[in-house]
């Protein structure tokens, strides 16, 4: 029985041989590796860390897209019983100085020249750091005897593979493979220490759930970063286990073309891609004569109503069976056709996402999968089922997992897929479980009688009116977030007489709403500025409100002009709102929304 994830990795290797693996495009190319070749090159990888010093227990960290060294470096390093500290490229130099020196890595790998002129001022401030490994071309760049070039490194481990199975060999579960920051939402990042046990409980349990999620005849194509704990353990390690084929897309940019061309089964995505697609689609059909859109909404409708009877596990007449035959042959084959058409399910893990969207996918034949996990228990604790779920629940517990419910609502997690403990942090590692050994997740969540977990907000986000109402803002955020004129809609209102917001406006719909209003511009960013534009907002805020109670309606809103990013500090990687930062950076404009009575 495999206990590490060295062992799947090897065991793969010998039986798929000369079968794809992985590839990744780099410049409209598509360049990849054989199982033989995928594990030859993490060898030699790992056995030139090996050359260079590094030992079990060692870090090396990395600062790349995704890409096939990406790969080689983590299954080199996990190899040679090293521990590999994952670095997103959007964290802030700041960040990256001190993930390196708090994890006390010895090697750092970095994609390019970008990223070199990082590491070498981390290298000036941080004596520790050994080496720093370039994947791009040396030509050109400065040259230190402390940098090396990613081909330098594997030649020096092209041979003795026979001490690199000795060395993986020895490997054991309790062993330490990766070390996670937190994407830092609150306070400085902190270090969750994953062991191989962690590992092959999550990737063993995610297999042994019927019907399957994959089989070694699926394909993918990955576009979350690899430093994504969610896209590393569903689908790096999943896939690995599973043995299917990862075709990594170039880039968010290209990835329907990408798409298109590998035509993917399954995807793993997070709600804020799903959002995006949907929202890209009802802009496309407001564009459409008024025929074409009653054509749209009432196939819309159809697709609701066989997506939610296939929910509830209930016949479908046959007149309504034969018009979604119409339906899907009109409106939702097209989406199916556009994501490759051959994709059976995608997730939305991470974050709630609207009903209505899961209902549209659903009803084009692409089952969303509706998940909940955090990098503590590396990723999914619980999971959807393809057969039997609820939508707006995210599953129940996966196998192994236990989950409870703490008096005050938090969810509290037990399991072989849960961390060792934060690095170097013995105070917040106690403070993060509870006395009878359960992982406190932050988290407010209940159970419903068929055992769905549904997750209502995470616990510091919880908004407490000045009234003493409890407000969940994610759910209201989520309502508006389905109207393709708001990229993003933050929910304020803690210890406040009633809710404001602060929104960004979807430009490309903005623009298609002022030619229906015959509203003159020279810019779309104009519009954000046009009184008779701003009556518009008001009236889709006034619209969604009416599905709220009072106490939760939004009484006045602030649009900010400059898109919430992860560059712009407001987003986390993995496009989770940092709420924290957003209510610092727009204090002022915060506090000009309760200057006044309402």
């Amino acid at each position: 029985m495999e206990k590490t994830i060295n062992e799947v990795f090897k065991n793969r290797a010998d039986k798929y041989k000369k079968r794809l693996a992985i590839e990744k495009k780099l410049n409209g190319v598509w360049r990849g590796a054989s199982w033989n070749e995928y594990y030859d090159k993490s060898r030699a990888v790992g056995l030139g860390l090996y050359d260079l010093g590094v030992r079990k227990g060692d870090r090396v960290s990395i600062l790349s897209d995704n890409r096939l060294e990406w790969l080689y470096t983590d299954m080199g390093t996990l190899g040679i019983g090293a521990v590999l500290i994952p670095i997103y490229l959007t964290v802030p130099d700041k960040e990256v100085a001190y993930i390196i020196e708090n994890s006390e890595s010895k090697i750092l790998v970095v994609e390019n020249k970008t990223q070199l002129e990082k590491a070498i001022y981390i290298k000036n401030h941080y004596t520790g750091l050994e080496k720093i490994i370039i994947i791009e071309d040396l030509e050109n760049y400065p040259k230190y005897n402390f940098i090396m070039g990613f081909n330098e490194l594997m030649s020096r481990g092209k041979n003795n593979s026979a001490v690199f199975e000795d060395l993986a060999s020895s490997v054991e579960p309790e062993d330490l493979a990766t070390i996670v920051y937190t994407s830092g939402t609150t306070g400085i990042p902190k270090g969750a220490m994953i062991t191989h046990k962690n590992i092959m409980a999550v990737i063993k349990s995610l297999d042994s759930v019927t019907p399957k999620y994959a089989a070694d005849k699926d394909q993918s194509v990955p576009f979350l970063p690899l430093s994504h704990v969610f896209e590393r353990a569903a689908g790096h390690f999943y896939g690995m286990y599973v043995g299917i084929t990862s075709s990594y897309a170039e880039s968010i940019n290209t990835i329907l073309q990408d798409i298109q061309e590998k035509k993917p089964t399954i995807m793993l995505a997070v709600p804020r891609v799903c959002e995006k697609v949907y929202q890209r689609i009802l802009m496309q059909v407001e564009k459409q004569p008024s025929w074409r859109k009653d054509i749209f909404y009432w196939g819309h409708k159809i697709g609701t109503e066989i997506s939610a009877l296939r929910e509830a596990k209930k016949n479908v007449p046959m007149l309504l069976d034969i018009q979604y035959k119409i339906a899907y042959f009109l409106i939702f084959k097209k989406l199916a056709e556009a994501l490759g058409g051959r994709v059976r399910w995608m997730t939305a893990s991470g974050a709630p996402t609207s009903r209505e969207i899961i209902l549209f996918f659903n009803a084009a034949g692409i089952q969303v999968i509706e998940g909940y996990g955090m990098t503590e228990c590396f990723a999914p604790a619980t999971m959807s089922n393809l057969a039997d779920y609820k939508i707006g629940t995210v599953g129940r517990p996966i196998p192994g997992v236990d989950i409870k419910i703490a008096p005050d609502g938090e969810i509290l997690v037990k399991g072989d897929n849960v961390f060792k403990g934060y690095w170097k942090m013995e105070k917040e590692t106690k403070d993060a479980f509870t006395e009878d050994g359960y992982l406190m997740s932050g988290d407010i969540g209940m159970f419903d009688s068929d055992g769905f977990l549904t997750i209502t907000d995470r616990k510091k986000d919880l908004i407490i009116t000045s009234g003493g109402k409890n407000v969940a803002p994610q759910k209201i955020e989520n309502m508006f977030k389905s109207d393709p004129l708001f990229s993003q809609f933050i929910v304020i209102g803690d210890q406040k007489k009633f809710l404001s917001a602060l929104v960004n406006i979807n430009l490309d719909t903005a623009v298609e709403v002022a030619k229906a209003n015959n509203i003159s511009y020279e810019k779309p960013q104009e519009l954000l500025n046009n009184e008779k534009f701003v009556k518009i907002i008001e009236e889709h805020v006034s619209e969604k409100n009416n599905s709220l109670a009072k106490y939760e309606t939004i009484k006045r809103f602030q649009v900010i002009k400059n898109e919430f990013s992860q560059e712009g500090g407001e987003l986390t990687p993995s496009l989770k709102v940092k709420r924290k930062v957003v209510h610092n950076k727009y204090k002022e404009i915060i506090d000009s929304m309760y200057e006044e009575k309402i």
